[in-house]
């Protein structure tokens, strides 16, 4: 499943055919966005809908085919049904008939190695209540009480969206800022932003739009401008910025341009703070000197686009490595959430986007094989830091401060 440019929390609803995770839905939004049928298997691919929780807000709910589906289209359905595991922050177990056997257990099980909070949901109680044996031995099992619920008659919808409330992590929706402890009010902070062939016409990419906006509410002073007006600024301005930030491609020369007494970072950066392990990444990017002959290197874009001559991903990290070790070195590049066909354990590192168009627990998600494999990992904002010989002075805001 592609997963969107979308940055809500995501929740997925997992069940049997039939077990009603479609009128579930409905229920939940009160619209009838997702069909319904009496017939199993209606729901074929996994399909979105935004929807708000109240004290949460705006959310993404994913509804997918049975976990059960059979035959070679059904089980291509539950495969693209559990890679959604991969994208959502918070998932719900309809379970009907009292039926809950080896097809939850296994779902459950993925969700446990994704680090996935779940609650279950008896639907369908006005057919077969819940037998309370089974809810017992549910909670013995996985400290899950089921919920019991009824899509023809419910009277308990607060309740479903309560439990949802206390399972999605608070990180999943709570607003992070990517300034968090390296600004104070009434800063100026300046974003250099360069516009090459790769930046969209006529407007900014999003990692640039997320920083002015997070410069603004942190109630700073936000100056933005290209590299190739940063020399005439610091030569005519009296300003001294308490924070420079600049576009990864750009360290070499804005390194240069920038007082070594001001504080100088990448937008790349900050995501890797906010999105994904960023002492591990620290760690990942001084490995690019340790890479040898032969060696494989992973790049992971979070979003598809179109490839460029000048593409940060495809171009000019991988020229820049192999002129860096001058290695005979592999590459291999993976968008959204396409499957990465070869194992892991045949890469000597992972590069991963700054990760803006992606949620924290995709970006986790998407590097935890790796992680798991105790394969080096990095992004690409701290891989140009490295490679400019600047790495230390990229990470030098961070130093008093804790990560996220």
């Amino acid at each position: 499943m592609k997963k969107g440019k979308d940055l809500k929390p995501h929740i997925g609803i997992f069940g049997r055919r039939n077990n009603g995770k479609s009128s579930l839905i409905n229920t939940l939004v009160n619209q009838d966005v997702s069909i319904v049928s009496d017939s199993p298997g209606t729901t074929t691919d996994p399909v979105k809908k935004s929807f708000e929780i109240f004290g949460i807000g705006p959310s993404i709910i994913i509804d997918t085919a049975g976990i059960d589906d059979e035959g070679a289209l059904g089980e291509k359905r539950v495969k693209k049904t559990l890679e959604v595991i991969q994208s959502i922050d918070c998932a719900i177990i309809v379970i009907t008939n009292n039926l809950f056997g080896e097809v939850e257990k296994h779902l459950i099980s993925l969700l446990r190695k994704h680090e996935v909070p779940f609650l279950i949901i008896h639907n369908k109680q006005d057919i077969e209540p819940l037998n309370e044996k089974l809810s017992n031995l549910i909670f013995k099992t996985y400290g899950i009480k089921p919920i019991s619920f009824s899509t023809v008659n419910p009277i308990n919808t607060d309740e479903v969206i309560t439990g949802i409330k206390k399972t999605i992590p608070a990180t999943a929706y709570q607003e992070v800022s990517l300034l968090k402890g390296l600004v104070k009010e009434k800063d100026y902070v300046l974003l250099v932003t360069p516009i090459d062939s790769e930046a969209p016409e006529a407007r900014m990419i999003l990692p640039q739009v997320m920083a002015i906006r997070d410069v603004l509410d942190n109630n700073c002073i936000c100056i933005v401008l290209k590299e190739t007006e940063l020399e005439h600024f610091f030569l005519t301005s009296q300003i001294r910025p308490a924070l420079v930030v600049t576009d990864s491609q750009a360290f070499s020369k804005v390194s240069k341009l920038v007082p070594s007494d001001i504080p100088l970072t990448g937008f790349s950066i900050l995501f890797a703070r906010l999105k994904g392990d960023f002492n591990r990444m620290i760690e990942g990017a001084y490995n690019i000197a340790k890479l040898k002959d032969g060696d494989k290197v992973l790049i992971l874009e979070s979003c598809s686009h179109v490839v460029s001559c000048e593409d940060i991903g495809r171009v000019k990290i991988p020229k820049l490595i192999v002129n860096f070790t001058g290695k005979n070195l592999k590459f291999l590049v993976v968008s959204g959430t396409d499957n990465i066909n070869e194992p892991i354990e045949n890469f000597a590192l992972v590069i991963q986007c700054g990760g803006c168009v992606a949620t924290r627990k995709q970006v986790l998600n998407r590097l935890k094989p790796g992680i798991d494999n105790n394969i080096p990992l990095t992004n690409y904002g701290m891989a140009l830091a490295f490679l400019n010989g600047i790495l230390t002075r990229a990470l030098e805001p961070f130093q008093k401060i804790d990560t996220l």
